[in-house]
């Protein structure tokens, strides 16, 4: 194999657990919680909140969850075709029995939204995972989380787990205002108008918040309106390393999360 062959080789993630549709629940009529069971997610651990897995689901069309494989770059199928596989929080991890909720954001009939929206107890899935999430920093004073209905359950998590010591404040954009879900902390809903970009109130709000030197951001989101959102907080000063921002979804391409 040639160094060109090795720099493109990819670490092939963690392995695909197989899982089945346990329950389904309706947060809001924008986003819907998929309950996933299987004895396949025993020793499956998550340590920090806002990490991710990845959902694999069966192909549009089809009921039958077929398995791809690792070319070294991607997951393909053996005729070269993508699988649908989309990224998500794992929002509850439970072990007895062995569960795990995800909550999908509906915005269509396509891709993992549209699965999520046909879905019923027994049908197939696979998740992989988890990746890193996120790490407290005990000094933080605020930790400011910012982000849209996609940002709903990381943000959840990271205000249900931060140390007592640290402040919380939560800004979220949403397309409509029935996306709004209860969440615990101090949080300020924005509701994204009807032509604006995504991002705009997130980006207007993030302008009038004071930022001290012990301030921390948390921000994930479009991912051009995530582009805007560092490129603002490098203007002002904040070092990358007192940032996360991170883009789940890129607008014009199916399947946000």
């Amino acid at each position: 194999m040639s160094d060109v062959d090795i720099r493109d080789l990819r670490r092939e993630p963690p392995r695909f657990r197989r899982v089945a549709v346990a329950a389904v629940t309706d947060l809001s009529p924008r986003m819907r919680r998929m309950t996933f069971a299987g004895t396949d997610l025993e020793g499956m651990e998550i340590d920090q909140p806002a990490a991710s897995v990845r959902l694999l689901l069966p192909s549009s069309g089809s009921s039958e969850l077929v398995m791809p494989e690792w070319t070294g770059n991607e997951f393909l199928f053996q005729d070269g075709r993508r699988p649908l596989i989309r990224t998500f929080t794992p929002r509850n991890l439970r072990t007895d029995p062995p569960e795990l909720d995800i909550d999908i954001v509906l915005h269509g009939l396509e891709g993992a939204s549209g699965w999520a929206m046909r879905a019923e107890p027994g049908d197939p899935a696979a998740v992989s995972g988890p990746g890193r999430g996120y790490e407290f920093d005990p000094g933080a004073e605020p930790l400011l989380l910012l982000g849209d209905e996609t940002a709903i359950p990381a943000i959840g998590q990271l205000a249900e787990k931060a140390p007592a010591s640290i402040r919380v404040v939560a800004h979220i954009e949403v397309a409509r205002p029935d996306a709004r879900i209860v969440l615990p902390g101090d949080l300020t809903w924005h509701d994204l108008g009807a032509g604006n970009p995504p991002g705009t109130e997130l980006l207007d709000s993030l302008a009038g918040i004071h930022l001290g030197e012990r301030a921390r951001v948390w921000a994930a989101g479009e991912a051009t309106a995530m582009q805007h959102l560092r490129k603002h907080l490098t203007e002002r000063g904040m070092d990358r390393s007192r940032t996360t921002v991170r883009g789940y979804w890129k607008a014009g391409r199916a399947g946000p999360g």
